[in-house]
């Protein structure tokens, strides 16, 4: 395969962050829905409406005219996003199956990383070369903090806001995935739970399929699970 410059995927990565930020906007609707179902005391939750079949008679719920008009107004713009985000993602894919369709196999192959997660990680990577070591990766992608240091001598750690937010997210969530479903990983975050308390588990599991996806496209193998919780 012909060498890809960076630009090209600096370009699909800005693209992809602008999908992401779409979706921020389309869950602040959704949200805002919900929220008015509890505002308002209706009898029955309106469930998953994420899904555009789960949203049907939403507006007749409610009794009030204005009520009624705020809510078409949100299921309207709803509906743009779910086109955009829709068209948005496969353009994305199609790049990545050019960009490096390895790599992207393998993120994938990681239990709790979908199509989104792995596309947000391989292009804010964009190549894992440029991190000399795991412990390079991980302060990059905000899974640990940073150690302050001045002529050999440490001073504590920098701040949270250093590094990619965007990797940070990705893991988080993958983390959050990687339990769904998942009995051997639900028996090792007990253990984490048991020792580190709630909090602290998942971000010690944030951290460690971080450092997994490191050698995962380091290497080019594709993960595995009975190894990584041993």
């Amino acid at each position: 395969m012909s060498y890809v410059y960076p630009e090209k995927m600096r370009a699909t990565r800005d693209l992809m962050r602008r999908r992401n930020h779409l979706m921020r906007k389309r869950a602040e609707l959704l949200a805002h829905i919900q929220n008015t179902n509890s505002q308002y005391n209706l009898d029955e939750t309106f469930g998953c409406i994420a899904v555009p079949s789960k949203r049907g008679n939403i507006i007749d719920k409610f009794d009030h005219p204005a009520v009624q008009k705020s809510m078409e107004a949100d299921l309207e713009v709803i509906s743009i996003y779910d086109t955009t985000i829709t068209d948005l993602e496969r353009t994305i894919l199609k790049l990545a199956q050019y960009h490096d369709p390895v790599s992207y196999a393998l993120l994938q192959s990681v239990y709790g990383i979908g199509r989104i997660g792995a596309l947000t990680i391989l292009y804010e990577i964009e190549n894992i070369k440029r991190f000399p070591t795991v412990q390079d990766f991980a302060s990059y992608a905000r899974l640990v903090k940073c150690e302050k240091q001045s002529a050999g001598k440490k001073y504590g750690t920098s701040g949270s806001k250093i590094g990619n937010a965007h990797l940070k997210w990705a893991f988080s969530e993958a983390a959050v995935l990687f339990l769904r479903g998942n009995d051997p990983a639900k028996k090792y975050y007990e253990r984490l739970v048991r020792k580190h308390g709630k909090g602290k588990a998942l971000s010690i599991l944030a951290h460690k399929l971080g450092r997994a996806v490191y050698f995962i496209l380091k290497n080019k193998e594709a993960f595995d699970q009975k190894k990584f919780l041993r």
